[in-house]
């Protein structure tokens, strides 16, 4: 038990972290390990891997995310910038440089290839992007002379075009609908809104019309006979096959037909073996913590951490979101992991990142002034 005498750095954190919401977090993650050991041995087995390969590869990246998330939750908000700065640097060069020497799968040039592991910018690049995003916001509103909005939206502009140029689409869109909101959320007027909302919509069309994976995409999700639909078929199948309490740990059958069960679909997997309760209790926590964060963001008064810690939030939560209604068929695959539950390295470190930045930004500091209905209503009336 930590004393609240006690005046140690690891003491005035424990008092001061969002507890309920470190834990959830942790949970998920410990959930992440025990789903990594339902599916990915058959992926393991078809490569000709030994059984638990991505099991120990999966524990190998979760060491270092818990004690990047821990780590990262004792920041300031100007040391979360100064982070923000350096990664989203780092995480720009990375993806350019995927274009000209990135390793291509599946028709894309994503990773990069360092000492036998792979890593995904791309993942990283969002936290940081949405860190100097609000800062953006925040300053442009504080200080008339700076033009805050139209420097974020070249933020956002330098961002998206190499990743449509990967391609990754699905990145460059959930990346396109956070800062939308965060916009919003700085104050930006309906007809700018809905003007967006016009950009957006054309730049769909486009991707459609121009994008052949996109085209691709878009169509199989409209034809479910159509070969690219094979996993989600598969995905379904394991959620009919699973029903409201599962076949039991191991029992799986349509998981060992599904190339992607560790990563993109290993909610399906959830489905087949554990049930849909369990899935339900998966999206319940997805949802405190969403909840919970976006209830730090609207109490507070400093216009920076409101619009950093809201589009964190958002970041993860729609990431989750999309992997989910992929798995249920409800938009057209994405190729996006679902938070801190898929096997992957650049994922759980890129998510624990997000995560980290996102308790720093919640903590309890002092002199911190938070908004209150009690404190709002003294105003009013003095």
């Amino acid at each position: 038990m930590v004393s609240r005498a006690e005046n140690t750095e690891f003491a005035r954190w424990w008092w001061t972290v969002d507890r309920v919401l470190l834990i959830t977090l942790l949970a998920l993650m410990g959930i992440g390990l025990m789903l990594s050991f339902a599916a990915s041995p058959p992926v393991a087995e078809k490569l000709g891997l030994g059984s638990y390969h991505f099991v120990q590869r999966h524990v190998l990246f979760a060491i270092p995310a818990v004690i990047l998330l821990v780590s990262l939750s004792f920041l300031t908000p100007r040391q979360v910038r100064r982070v923000a700065l350096v990664v989203f640097i780092a995480a720009l060069g990375g993806i350019i440089l995927t274009l000209f020497a990135g390793v291509e799968v599946k028709g894309s040039r994503r990773w990069i290839s360092l000492a036998g592991f792979s890593l995904q910018p791309a993942e990283f690049i969002k936290p940081a992007f949405v860190v100097l995003t609000a800062f953006l916001f925040a300053e442009g509103s504080r200080r008339p002379d700076l033009p805050g909005r139209l420097l974020a939206l070249f933020l956002l502009a330098i961002v998206i075009a190499p990743l449509v140029a990967q391609p990754d689409f699905g990145q460059a869109m959930l990346i396109a609908i956070t800062w939308s909101a965060m916009i919003f959320l700085a104050g930006l007027q309906w007809r700018w809104v809905f003007a967006l909302g016009g950009i957006g919509f054309g730049g769909i069309v486009s991707a459609y019309l121009y994008l052949p994976h996109v085209t691709q995409r878009v169509n199989a999700f409209f034809d479910p006979s159509a070969d690219a639909n094979y996993q989600v078929n598969r995905s379904i199948e394991s959620f009919m096959r699973g029903g409201w309490f599962g076949e039991g740990a191991g029992e799986g059958i349509v998981k060992r037909r599904l190339p992607d069960s560790h990563t993109d679909f290993v909610f399906a997997v959830t489905a087949e073996e554990f049930g849909i309760i369990a899935c339900g209790l998966i999206l319940a926590l997805f949802t405190v913590i969403v909840l919970r964060g976006l209830s730090h963001a609207f109490k507070e008064t400093d216009e920076f951490v409101r619009l950093a810690l809201s589009g964190l939030m958002l970041l993860f939560g729609g990431q989750a979101f999309i992997n989910m209604a992929v798995n249920l068929q409800l938009m057209p695959a994405k190729g996006m992991t679902l938070p801190f539950l898929s096997y992957g390295g650049s994922s759980l470190l890129a998510v624990a990142l997000t995560m980290g930045f996102a308790l720093a930004l919640a903590r309890r500091r002092p002199g911190r002034v938070r908004f209150t209905a009690a404190r709002s209503t003294r105003e009013a009336f003095a």
